[in-house]
């Protein structure tokens, strides 16, 4: 596949194209340009030009345009699932969840945008007002993982859309399929051409460049802290602005008035969804010493009970999407390994038929962790989830606190006090108690420490992507 830029399928300037694989069979499925330099350029500066005018776009002609791209997302969700489950890996399933997610929050910004504001103070001086006006950034460029490829790219887009910001994307190279897709969707519902570019492509020159251009006022990224860190520093150097979503190394802490089987279920449906491939899953659980064996068991029963298999079976988790990737989980387990842990279920690649083209890793619980393991400190990326049994309530918090990153916690009491003091003391951006439900859309995502810059969703998410200006008004 080309590039889309400027409304139109384009062939980057490099003439040269790189392989898309299945992870399920190591097939090649597609392929997609390697972009340049001159690529660059060419869409920034389009991007620039379709600012100039969308900005003045009124904002209930965006929000219709939203509307409609939304409804053609449904319209086009077996096509979009099918290329997310081929590139990607993941059940079926999950993959028609995320297009119809995806769309919902379409329409959510579409109306949170509607109701965005200014402010006039009440200075009450006589002949002279002061006006808080909010206007559209720029240029924005949005870098998405391969994990969520739309439901990531959305969270930016859509917003920045509805403030008046046009939008070159940059996907993995894991998963470029779904994006171009959507640019073409985005198309057909009415956009104007150059306002939503996709540009792909391998390495750090693309996205260096794309981050230096002088074109580019924001740049907004989820994938990696290391990566997020020196896009951070090269945007600062330019007085870019900026929103980072980082890595995650999420705790769980289950105390000792817990139910159990409540707390068994929510947290081993969320730490192997995706195969664990997202950055605020579960990846360290404390449960009280009382509770840690019953924990254990039930757990590990219920993390048997998922089936591993390609995306068009009734399998509940696919491959790893890549060797590298893979390649983390396996050296998470053997690290704990050597450090005394015990693996109760999984922690070796499966062979067989069904498995060896992929990189399938299965559900794995590790015990008698401690955090001198990796596995308790560092993100995972991957099935594996570490175990530790804690005595106090406050032990369990300095335990979930002492981690460089800040994404998201999880805590299960049948005190609600107990819940709520432990979620305040918590250093996350998001708490959840006695359930692990999605992100909802009306309110922010993002983490604290090197979890991240910013916020998305909500009308938080929309207002990242505006400037304010004041304007002093006599008359």
């Amino acid at each position: 596949m080309e590039n889309f830029i400027n409304g139109m399928w384009t062939k980057p300037r490099s003439e040269q194209y790189a392989d898309v694989f299945n992870p399920c069979t190591g097939e090649v499925i597609e392929t997609f340009a390697c972009s340049n330099i001159e690529d660059v350029n060419e869409a920034l500066h389009v991007a620039n030009l379709a600012f100039k005018n969308w900005k003045k776009t009124p904002v209930a002609q965006r929000a219709v345009l939203q509307h409609k791209a939304a409804t053609l997302m449904r319209q086009n969700a077996e096509r979009l699932a099918n290329s997310l489950a081929s590139e990607l890996g993941r059940p079926l399933a999950g993959c028609f969840t995320e297009i119809s997610r995806s769309a919902d929050l379409l329409d959510f910004y579409a109306e949170e945008g509607l109701r965005m504001k200014g402010e006039i103070p009440l200075h009450n001086l006589e002949g002279e007002k002061a006006l808080i006006v909010r206007e559209a950034i720029g240029v924005v460029v949005a870098i998405t993982p391969f994990n969520y490829p739309i439901t990531l790219l959305v969270m930016k887009l859509g917003a920045a859309l509805m403030a008046g910001c046009t939008v070159v994307a940059k996907p993995s190279e894991d998963t470029p399929i779904s994006t171009l897709i959507l640019a073409e969707i985005f198309m057909e519902a009415g956009y104007p051409p150059g306002v939503f570019n996709v540009l792909t492509g391998w390495g750090y020159e693309i996205g260096n460049a794309l981050i230096e251009h002088p074109i580019t006022a924001k740049i907004a990224f989820t994938g990696g802290t290391s990566t997020g860190k020196r896009i951070g520093a090269t945007a600062a150097m330019h007085n870019k602005r900026i929103t980072l979503e980082l890595g995650g190394q999420s705790p769980a802490i289950v105390c000792e008035d817990a139910d159990i089987t409540t707390a068994v279920i929510a947290i081993v449906r969320h730490a192997f969804a995706n195969s664990g491939q997202f950055c605020y899953r579960v990846n360290r659980v404390y449960v009280h010493k009382t509770k840690y064996q019953a924990f254990l068991a039930q757990a590990v029963a219920l993390a048997q009970k998922l089936k591993l298999g390609n995306p068009h079976s009734n399998a509940d988790m696919g491959p790893i999407v890549n060797q590298k990737i893979y390649q983390n989980s396996e050296a998470q387990v053997l690290d704990a390994l050597e450090k005394g842990a015990t693996v109760l279920t999984g922690g070796q690649r499966l062979r067989g038929e069904e498995y060896d083209k992929g990189w399938y890793f299965p559900p794995t619980i590790i015990s008698d962790t401690n955090h001198s393991m990796k596995i308790m400190t560092e993100e995972t990326f991957g099935p594996v989830v570490g175990i530790m049994p804690f005595e106090t309530n406050e032990e369990a918090i300095a335990l979930a606190n002492d981690s460089e990153y800040g994404l998201a916690a999880y805590v299960f009491s049948e005190q609600v006090g107990t819940g709520l003091r432990m979620a305040e003391s918590l250093e996350a951006g998001s708490v959840w108690i006695n359930n692990i439900s999605r992100s909802y859309h009306d309110v922010p995502f993002g983490g604290v420490k090197q979890s991240g810059i910013g916020r998305e969703k909500g009308h938080y998410g929309i207002e990242a992507y505006t400037e304010l200006k004041t304007i002093y008004l006599n008359y």
